[in-house]
């Protein structure tokens, strides 16, 4: 393969900020020669994922603590045994095959095939580096240890057709060749190998769309030609200019079948020695998903900036901790092409945001969590110690699980990220017990469906019923329609003149998830009128509600400070509002002895079995004992 070389200090270069893979700050950014524009719907999804710090951080804290569980459960077994070794018999440490200060050579070979043979060939050879010295960090241009190499490289038919480009890597001690063929410059103690493929697959989704009405798209024609050719989904290989070969400055008594993952996969062991190679690492960490060009037959030659650096054993287990994705093995390529896009936003956010705002974002978000998580566990203990449902609006519990029923079918008609589909599905769940505590749920077995299938029967509970709050339930929800529905017709006249949709049923979920999205927060009313009817707050659980509002306290924090959509930092000033309405009815609604908390007990019961206490019959009776022309007159 024909290389025109040329200085890498004489190519142009554009400086976005980017970071290299040993931590420094890069020198430029290659672009691609010849390189066509990207198509405007993958412009369009780059425009519409603008991630921000705040949800990084949030999804971050979250992956952590996954893996973390995943991780400790496959620790939890015991390692591999090796078969080479007798059982019982003692494992002894090994030791790094190049020692500190080894000298050594840099042969770096581009090839077609996965298997490299042909050393002979001048032409594969791209880089040849000797006199590099095992663990120096004082030497090269910039006096950290990195050398680098630019190359145009001239691109055969092949894989201008989706064809497949390698590189190898070898790092032989001083004096020896990589040539098994060369007897006496050949050593196979004194030779380091690594085979890494340069271009990348990824698959790109035409998604479908029109106008349901006129049938006309925005979309541009030749790719609803090419998608009519190749299908909705094209594989499609991308080159990045950029790539740097780390060598581990590690001497670790490593012991073999002992090496805790994920840095198992990468420290190789000599089979008759015991002891392990060097670690070559091929790091592309900050080479972000939108910066990789698709290759086509426009293109007549591929950047490649090629760096050596050292690095440190501390910083390459981190690389190799976030690289890691052996748990995820069951979830398919596709979740690796979404945890990808997510592992770009973190990216972006470390390298874009502010270090003190970023350190504040991490330490404010760890107390999010921690807020989050006393939230749902005081919502379940509420739900599941409730003993009587007055002042509670069952209407709003069953809306909950029709809107969470509608955002996960959305998402799953958007292809949404796989851990985002299983916490949507987790409060689905959740949402269905919650009916269960509001509601008697019974199998029917007499009246069957078909005549086969038991039918599913719901009734409202006595404690609902008998007391003044379906009444306040059914007129709240009855004042709400009003509004609610001219607004969900407009909006579904909007959505059907103006957006374009896949089909009939990707309108009616997109068209009902943008409902909930904008006006979602009016169902929270309902509970305030129930309030103002009973002139009681006592039955809510004010823990929950607490820790939810500390939550929301916290997104205005960062939805004023951090670049986010405007209808972001609305949905969070719409919930404060709803919130202090709730805190202006817990201060003009003092406590009362004789109305019921929220596990269905009032002071009055309370004085009633506690000994030594006078009785209360003489006092005011609860709200549920009004009889029924004051609850009407209410």
């Amino acid at each position: 393969m024909a290389a025109q070389e040329t200085q890498a200090a004489q190519q142009p270069s554009v400086s976005n900020g980017e970071v290299s893979s040993n931590g420094t700050a890069a020198s430029g950014q290659v672009a691609l020669t010849d390189a066509t524009a990207e198509d405007p719907q993958q412009q369009q999804q780059q425009q519409q994922q603008q991630p921000n710090a705040w949800q990084v951080i949030k999804g971050v804290l979250f992956r952590i603590f996954i893996i973390w569980a995943i991780s400790s459960w496959f620790r939890s077994g015991p390692s591999t045994p090796d078969p080479n070794t007798p059982a019982g018999a003692a494992r002894l440490p090994s030791r790094n095959l190049f020692p500190k200060d080894t000298l050594m050579d840099l042969y770096v070979y581009i090839s077609e095939n996965e298997i490299f043979t042909d050393f002979n060939n001048t032409e594969a050879l791209f880089w040849y580096q000797p006199d590099l010295v095992y663990g120096d960090w004082t030497t090269g241009e910039s006096g950290d240890g990195c050398f680098e190499r630019y190359q145009e490289l001239d691109i055969s038919e092949s894989v201008k057709q989706n064809g497949s480009i390698y590189i190898h890597i070898y790092f032989t001690k001083s004096g020896f060749h990589p040539d098994p063929k060369r007897k006496g410059q050949y050593r196979r103690l004194s030779t380091v190998h690594a085979t890494r493929m340069l271009n990348k697959y990824k698959r790109r989704k035409f998604l479908k769309t029109k106008n349901l009405l006129t049938g006309e798209t925005e979309a541009d024609p030749e790719m609803i030609k090419r998608a009519e050719s190749h299908g909705p989904v094209e594989i499609i290989s991308h080159w990045h200019p950029n790539l740097t070969i780390n060598m581990v400055d590690d001497h670790t008594a490593w012991v073999k079948g002992s090496v805790p993952p994920p840095l198992d996969q990468h420290v190789k062991f000599d089979a008759v020695s015991g002891d392990y190679y060097p670690i070559v690492y091929f790091n592309d960490y900050w080479n972000l998903q939108k910066d990789h060009h698709p290759i086509n037959e426009t293109l007549q030659s591929l950047p490649l900036r090629l760096t050596y650096c050292p690095l440190s054993l501390w910083r390459w287990q981190l690389y190799a901790a976030q690289n890691a994705r052996s748990p995820w093995n069951f979830l398919g390529e596709d979740t690796y092409e979404q945890s990808d896009d997510d592992q770009d936003s973190v990216k972006v956010a470390l390298l874009e945001t502010n270090p003190y705002l970023l350190g504040v974002t991490i330490v404010v978000s760890i107390v999010h969590s921690i807020f989050e998580f006393l939230a749902f566990k005081n919502d379940i203990q509420f739900w599941n110690s409730r003993q009587s449902l007055e002042g509670l609006s069952v209407r709003s519990i069953i809306f909950g699980v029709f809107q969470s029923l509608v955002v996960l079918l959305y998402i799953l008609d958007n292809e949404t990220n796989f851990v985002v589909q299983v916490s949507v599905f987790i409060g689905l769940l959740i949402d269905f017990w919650k009916i269960t505590k509001v509601m008697d749920v019974r199998l029917d077995r007499e009246n069957r469906i078909a005549g086969i299938f038991p039918r599913l029967t719901f009734k409202d509970k006595s404690t609902y019923v008998e007391s003044s709050t379906k009444i306040y339930d059914d007129m709240a929800f009855k004042y709400l329609s009003w509004l609610l529905y001219p607004l969900f017709g407009c909006y579904a006249v909007y959505s059907l003149l103006y957006v374009e949709h896949k089909g009939w049923y990707s309108w009616v979920l997109s068209m009902l998830y943008g409902f909930l999205l904008t006006f979602g927060f009016i169902t929270m009313t309902p509970q305030l009128f129930i309030n103002y009817k009973m002139k009681s707050v006592a039955h809510l659980p004010w823990r929950m509600l607490t820790y939810k509002a500390l939550n929301t306290f916290i997104d205005d924090l960062f939805a004023f400070v951090i670049k986010m959509p405007m209808m972001y930092r609305i949905g969070c000033l719409r919930d404060d509002v709803v919130f202090f309405i709730y805190l202006y009815q817990r201060w003009i609604y003092r406590v009362d002895p004789n109305r019921v908390n929220e596990f269905g007990t009032s002071g009055v019961q309370q004085s009633k079995d506690s000994p030594g206490q006078p009785a209360a019959g003489d006092t005011t009776a609860a709200i549920t004992d009004k009889p029924e022309g004051e609850k009407k007159n209410d």
